[in-house]
């Protein structure tokens, strides 16, 4: 009978140790609660880290989990079931909004669009399933940049190109985007992609409550805006719509918290 590998055995009980309980765990505690010196556990950690499965925070020297498992953890979940389960909601909400509906998913360094209702009028319209949208200025790579922290590492490493005079490039200003996308739950990009363009977007979550995807819908500025104190500014029955939808496709994929 084969014998299993004990230092992957170590290493798993690493992680599971990490996933539960506090969020960051220093050296000792992580030895003492997986029984090991040490030494030995230092050097399991150290390649965990180098593989991006733990990461360290450079201040307290604690461990934590690493952004490449998140990045295994939705390879999970295969494309072709998200675009599945959010058929008949991107369709309703086509509907709903008189709006183009995008699916979009985290890929490289940008958004890959999966799944793409027309606007529900008689306008000539481009098929954009396949293509590929920035992370930093559009509504749907706001959302993924938010939530999840791959895309967020992509888009530091990533060149913020800007697009329009509206497109938020400086780190700092963008990291605060990214704050306010996460508090209120969406995100919106007006014209900081395409000028006379606007979007709005919200996160998708699947049963660990990981974020998986992003839906939006995207129209001209005068359609999916209206004027406000500070200038344009969404509808809120547009943004109302798009995180119903959100909701929705992330109830079916399992998220009990919606």
């Amino acid at each position: 009978m084969a014998r299993n590998i004990q230092s992957l055995e170590r290493a798993a009980a690493m992680l599971r140790l990490l996933a539960g309980g506090e969020r960051r765990l220093g050296l000792s505690d992580i030895a003492s609660a997986v029984g090991l010196a040490k030494g030995t556990a230092h050097g399991i950690l150290r390649t965990l880290q180098a593989e991006g499965f733990v990461e360290q925070d450079p201040a307290s020297g604690r461990y934590q989990l690493g952004a490449e498992l998140l990045r295994l953890g939705n390879s999970y979940l295969d494309v072709h079931e998200l675009r599945a389960r959010a058929l008949v909601w991107t369709d309703d909400l086509a509907r709903s909004s008189g709006e183009a509906v995008y699916l979009g998913v985290l890929h490289q360094q940008g958004v890959l669009i999966v799944h793409h209702v027309f606007r529900p009028d008689d306008s000539r319209q481009v098929l954009e399933v396949g293509a590929m949208q920035p992370l930093h200025s559009t509504a749907l790579g706001k959302v993924l940049t938010a939530y999840d922290p791959v895309a967020h590492s992509e888009v530091m490493e990533a060149e913020r190109r800007e697009f329009t005079a509206r497109t938020v490039c400086d780190l700092a200003a963008f990291e605060s985007v990214l704050d306010l996308t996460r508090a209120r739950g969406y995100a919106d990009d007006v014209e900081e992609t395409w000028e006379g363009v606007a979007s709005v977007a919200a996160p998708i979550h699947d049963r660990h409550r990981m974020p998986v995807g992003a839906v939006g819908i995207t129209g001209a500025v005068e359609r999916v805006c209206k004027d406000g104190e500070d200038g344009l500014a969404l509808r809120p029955e547009l943004i109302a719509a798009v995180r119903d939808c959100a909701r929705a496709v992330s109830r079916d994929l399992g998220a009990s918290r919606f």
